[in-house]
């Protein structure tokens, strides 16, 4: 995973600061992602080490939450997690920042590694797994 330092504490520092528009592009459909929050986290390993021999994990990991209202996404996340199948496909998350007073369009692309469903909303916990901007 090699990721842009710089545009990640941007990512971070205007997500912070600024309540920018996440949407979560999954099947040819868009899904709003609110209350997103992003930031540079350890992993609970003592080395960089490939878990569950499909994705690789570094001791510091770029995480990334959000919430989605929208429940009718459930069914098509159960395919993009490790655990109820043996691929672990990305998400592809898309918003628009300010860098030097220009508007920069990112793409986001994670790896889904927990969700916990309430009645109303479906909470997201991914790790950022590439970043780039268009």
């Amino acid at each position: 995973m090699s990721i842009d330092s710089d545009l990640f504490e941007n990512l971070m520092n205007f997500t912070s600061q600024n309540s920018p528009k996440f949407i979560l592009h999954l099947n040819d459909k868009n899904y709003d992602l609110i209350d997103v929050s992003i930031e540079n986290s350890s992993v609970p390993v003592n080395e960089p080490t490939t878990r569950g021999g499909v994705y690789f994990s570094g001791k510091f990991a770029y995480k990334m939450k959000g919430v989605l209202k929208d429940l009718s996404v459930v069914p098509l996340l159960t395919k993009k997690m490790l655990g109820p199948n043996t691929e672990f496909g990305e998400l592809k998350i898309s918003t628009l920042i300010e860098l030097d007073d220009k508007p920069i369009s990112l793409e986001i692309f994670t790896n889904l590694t927990n969700s916990v469903q309430t009645p109303d909303s479906i909470e997201l916990s991914m790790i950022i797994i590439n970043l780039k901007s268009l």
